[in-house]
């Protein structure tokens, strides 16, 4: 009987903590983010140069012909290439065709770019225990961007691979910021402080390769990779992208213990058996996976993986578990609502036809958020 009701207690105790964890903050920023998805894609699917009815158009996003087609589904996931599990493209009416083949996938775009950015900008502020590190404060995005005009500028034949090269210009510019850091180990302040150098150097490269460029197109390709943008992104974008987003999302959601742990300081990490530097530098891996994932497909885009972190912590807390899931929400909302703003921003405001980089919006929400912020906290950068 003794082990009957301690086994009781002890499942209450379960219970209990699962709830703690899925407190009623985390399910508001939950909900709420799924809302604003869910508004903003169908905005998305709405409006284009096929001009449809919005009852249309989400018939055509809710065609249940599409929706409950296998076939359908392989050829988006897989493509009508990969052996065995992909899949030609199924016939279907024009709506739908225009909806799910051309609209749909720039809003799954966006949000796996949103998620992606938005843990990769928490995973690096734990690590160094700094509210103000981002893919960009770390020099991910500049080495990404350089890569990119590099590519673009000097070797114009490489462009068919250029989200690969952007990814490993991510990962090739962190590893520089490590050994820069490196001395006798890192710490929270030389990462940024080395992120700060390389960022500042890898610009000013970035900068003088417009020089070298003569072709106005190159330019203007150029300009929308550095700023950020999901225009004339499809299905392969997708299958590009969502591989190494499922791999760092599995692996920034195990990890939220040793992010809990890296933020009450080394000394701590230490005494608590944690190899501090080892978990530091593979936590790092996890977010620069996640950030060259959203660079291969959108370019660099700004703020994202900075302000959402902010604005999920301001609501649930610095507890990891609920910030990692927090940010796998209210990433995708920011990013998928900031894209609408990119794409009928200019139609709405100007009535002009054109599209303005996803980057641009993001930034221009972004700013006064954390100008917000920092008038309103006294205390700002630690954690």
């Amino acid at each position: 009987m003794a082990s009957e009701s301690a086994g009781a207690t002890d499942a209450v105790s379960r219970h209990r903590r699962v709830l703690d964890w899925l407190s009623g903050s985390l399910w508001t920023v939950v909900v709420g983010s799924f809302a604003v998805v869910f508004v903003a894609g169908l905005t998305q699917v709405s409006f284009g140069a096929f001009t449809m009815t919005l009852v249309e158009a989400w018939q055509a996003v809710f065609n249940p012909d599409v929706i409950f087609d296998p076939q359908a589904w392989r050829h988006f996931v897989f493509g009508s290439e990969f052996p065995v599990l992909g899949a030609e493209l199924p016939e279907m009416n024009r709506r739908s065709l225009v909806v799910w083949n051309i609209r749909m996938p720039r809003v799954v775009v966006a949000v796996l770019v949103g998620m992606n950015l938005a843990v990769s900008g928490a995973i690096f502020q734990a690590v160094t225990r700094n509210e103000l590190a981002s893919p960009f404060i770390l020099g991910v995005s500049s080495g990404a961007g350089l890569m990119i005009l590099l590519t673009l500028v000097v070797f114009p034949m490489l462009s068919a691979v250029l989200p690969l090269i952007a990814a490993a210009g991510g990962m090739a510019a962190f590893l520089v910021v490590y050994a820069i850091a490196w001395k006798n180990g890192t710490s929270p302040v030389r990462l940024v402080l080395a992120g700060v150098i390389v960022s500042t150097v890898f610009g000013s490269l970035q900068t003088g390769l417009f020089f070298f460029a003569d072709d106005i197109g190159v330019v203007q390709s150029a300009i929308a990779w550095t700023t950020g943008s999901l225009t004339g992104t499809g299905w392969e974008q997708v299958r590009t992208a969502l591989p190494w987003t499922i791999i760092a999302l599995f692996l920034s959601l195990v990890s939220a213990r040793q992010l809990n742990v890296l933020l009450l300081g080394e000394s701590t990490a230490s005494s608590l058996g944690m190899n501090v530097e080892k978990v530091r530098f593979l936590l790092s891996a996890v977010a620069v996976l996640a950030a060259a994932a959203s660079i291969a497909v959108a370019g660099i885009v700004g703020f994202v993986g900075l302000i959402v972190p902010h604005m999920v912590r301001n609501v649930v807390g610095s507890d990891y578990r609920k910030l990692v899931v927090g940010c796998l929400f209210a990433g995708p909302a920011l990013m998928v609502a900031a894209d609408v703003g990119a794409r009928l921003g200019l139609s709405v405001l100007l009535g002009s036809d054109g599209q303005m980089p996803v980057g641009i919006v993001t930034g221009l929400l972004g700013g006064p958020y954390f100008l917000y912020l920092m008038r309103k906290q006294e205390r700002m950068g630690e954690i």
